[in-house]
């Protein structure tokens, strides 16, 4: 017998009927359904008839199906519509037992002037009032698992406004030798700047339109701060970078995953490779400049920024090392003045050392990927054509001329325009004035210029080559780039 207060007697039958009961009504409240957050997920698409199924097949296959996936198709000139069209309406998977829904709409806005940010914008409208904007460009895959470990980071803090993948590029379908050269390129640059971003506490100064996902609150505090109607505007040409200044600015974090991946497109020809990179650069260099550009505000104090200005000095430092290097060599031999000393050789090793080193923390790291790094002369052909795109991007901004690099990256990319070839034309005409004026001097004169210019480019060389050794004993924590 069971005994309770108030003299109340229940017999062990009765009392193990109680307790049968409480066990199953606790079992049946812990196996209530919590509400989960929402997500919008937006695809903004631009003749992207070859890869929107890709992607959007992708997303179908995530552990955690957005919630609604909308595909904003503008200004398209190809099938993008009719492919992603193929699509559209309601899908449904069941992950450890669990069925999930979501739907998929497509949207062609037709021609818009505002190109992929009009799109963004559009986009936003339609999922603005979910708790999570998940942007994915037209030609991105992610690896299954993203939208769900997007999620988790997201949700755990309250504090960040957007958290973007990690990026990196596929190269398995990658054909020619060109290609696979560029594409081995933009994978090393990639890692590093994702190692970079992760060991900065995982602090993000650009949530990429990739595959970022953003707090909409987040947004609509960014809207209000700054006076918009829309989270993206049109007058900057990264509409991505501009945004996580402003998200920055609100006072929430952005952040880098440490888990969630996403492969891009990436460019598999020098001209469209110039067009994009100019185009970032160009963009960069116009929030990081003083003063204003149209309806672009310079913020060169801005935390998000800091990074930038270490790219572009870091890019500054080697273009002229280099170029320094290649003249004086030139210029001592021309009167026998040179000699060879293994010192020399120490940078370049250290700088294989490190890039050997971001190759290895690579997920997914391939051959190519090491050989790439540890045969130093792809590594250094690539540095020389990223800087062709610092130097075009520098000059562009300094013309103060109105240019739509927009307009300028879509004709790259269908494979018209030369203006690629401008750094490469350039240097070699100056190397020729050089030339010309280095012979006109007397062999005093000669040799005073290489007695001061070989101990300024050694010191220069230390402090590159002491930089890179510093990266190359840091501890990575156990990331992957």
């Amino acid at each position: 017998m069971a005994h309770f207060d108030d003299d109340v007697i229940i017999d062990h039958e009765t009392f193990g009927e109680i307790e049968k009961y409480a066990n199953e009504f606790i079992e049946s409240v812990e196996a209530l359904t919590t509400a989960r957050p929402t997500i919008g997920c937006i695809i903004p698409a631009y003749n992207e008839e070859e890869s929107i199924g890709s992607v959007i097949e992708s997303l179908l296959a995530q552990t955690r199906l957005p919630d609604v996936i909308h595909v904003i198709v503008n200004n398209t000139t190809d099938k993008t519509v009719e492919v992603a069209a193929g699509y559209a309406g309601a899908h449904s998977s069941v992950v450890d037992g669990v069925e999930q829904f979501t739907e998929v709409y497509v949207h062609d806005i037709g021609k818009n002037p505002d190109k992929k940010v009009g799109a963004l914008n559009y986009g936003f409208t339609l999922i603005e009032g979910m708790d999570y904007l998940l942007g994915v460009d037209g030609d991105t895959v992610a690896s299954e698992k993203a939208v769900e470990q997007l999620e988790e980071e997201i949700v755990s803090d309250s504090r960040i406004g957007g958290i973007s993948a990690i990026y990196t590029i596929d190269p398995d379908p990658i054909q020619g030798t060109i290609a696979k050269f560029l594409i081995s390129g933009q994978r090393a640059q990639f890692a590093a700047f994702n190692m970079q971003n992760m060991l900065r506490g995982r602090n993000m100064a650009v949530l990429g339109g990739q595959y970022s996902i953003f707090a909409t609150k987040a947004l609509r505090d960014a809207m209000t701060q700054n006076h918009q109607t829309t989270p993206w505007v049109k007058d900057s040409e990264v509409e991505d970078s501009l945004l996580s200044l402003q998200i920055k600015s609100a006072g929430y974090l952005t952040k880098i995953s440490a888990r969630a991946r996403a492969d891009v497109g990436g460019m598999t020809t020098l001209r469209g490779l110039d067009a994009q990179q100019v185009k970032w650069n160009y963009g960069a260099i116009e929030l990081m400049w003083p003063g204003q550009r149209g309806d672009t505000k310079g913020q060169p104090f801005h935390p998000n920024l800091r990074l930038r200005w270490l790219e572009n000095a870091s890019m500054a430092i080697n273009a002229v090392a280099r170029v320094m290097f290649i003249l004086l060599v030139v210029a001592a031999v021309s009167i026998d003045a040179f000699v060879f000393s293994p010192v020399w050789l120490v940078p370049p090793f250290v700088a294989a050392a490190l890039n050997v080193r971001i190759a290895m923390s690579m997920q997914g790291r391939t051959r190519r990927d090491i050989l790439f790094a540890a045969l130093i002369f792809p590594a250094e052909m690539y540095m020389w054509v990223r800087i062709g795109h610092f130097l075009r991007a520098w000059t562009k901004f300094a013309s103060k001329k109105q240019v739509d690099n927009w307009a300028a990256q879509a004709k790259a990319e269908r494979g018209a325009g030369n203006a690629y070839l401008t750094p490469l034309l350039i240097t070699v005409a100056v190397m020729i004035a050089l030339a010309a004026v280095w012979v006109q001097l007397s062999i005093v004169v000669q040799s005073t210029v290489l007695w001061v210019a070989w101990p300024l480019l050694g010191t220069i060389a230390v402090l590159q080559t002491l930089g890179m050794f510093g990266k190359l004993v840091r501890r990575h924590h156990g990331y992957q780039a």
